[in-house]
C-alpha cells in the first residue's frame, strides 16, 4: 500500500462474511496461488493494524510457502482479541514477503566449538 513497503498484501476471498469468535481459528482463503523460483520462499505475516485494534494474528506466523507449493495460499487466522471480528471480501488479513532461501547442509558432530557463551540458555547474556 505503500511505495517503499516490504510485504504485499494480501486479501479474503471468502464467498461470505466470516466471524471470527475469541478464540476462533479459521482458514481464510485468499483466492491466489503463486509460482516463486527455486530458491525462494513466500513468507506470511501478520497485519500490525488487526493486531493492535482486533487481537487478529496468524497462527503460525511466519507462514512458509515454498517455491514447489501450487495450491492456493490459505491465511490460518486467530482472534486473540476480546470481541468477534468479521472478516469480509477483499479485507487485508495479511503480507506476503518473499525471500532468497539458503540450503544448509548439516554435519553430525558430537562436538562443537567452544564460545563465551557456550550453553548458557534463555537470558543469560544479560540485559
Amino acid at each position: 500500500m505503500s511505495p517503499n513497503a516490504a510485504g504485499m498484501d494480501l486479501y479474503a476471498a471468502v464467498k461470505e462474511d466470516t466471524t471470527l469468535r475469541p478464540g476462533d481459528i479459521k482458514l481464510i482463503p485468499t483466492g491466489i496461488s503463486i509460482a516463486l523460483p527455486l530458491g525462494f520462499e513466500a513468507q506470511i505475516r501478520p497485519r500490525s493494524g488487526l493486531a493492535i485494534k482486533h487481537g487478529i494474528s496468524i497462527l503460525n506466523t511466519p507462514g512458509t510457502i515454498d517455491a514447489d507449493y501450487r495450491g492456493e495460499v490459505g491465511i490460518i487466522l486467530i482472534n486473540l482479541g476480546g470481541t468477534p471480528f468479521i472478516v469480509k471480501r477483499g479485507e487485508r488479513i495479511a503480507q506476503m514477503i518473499i525471500n532468497k532461501v539458503y540450503q544448509a547442509h548439516l554435519e553430525l558432530s558430537m562436538e562443537l566449538p567452544p564460545t563465551k557463551r557456550n550453553d548458557g540458555g534463555f537470558g543469560h547474556t544479560g540485559r
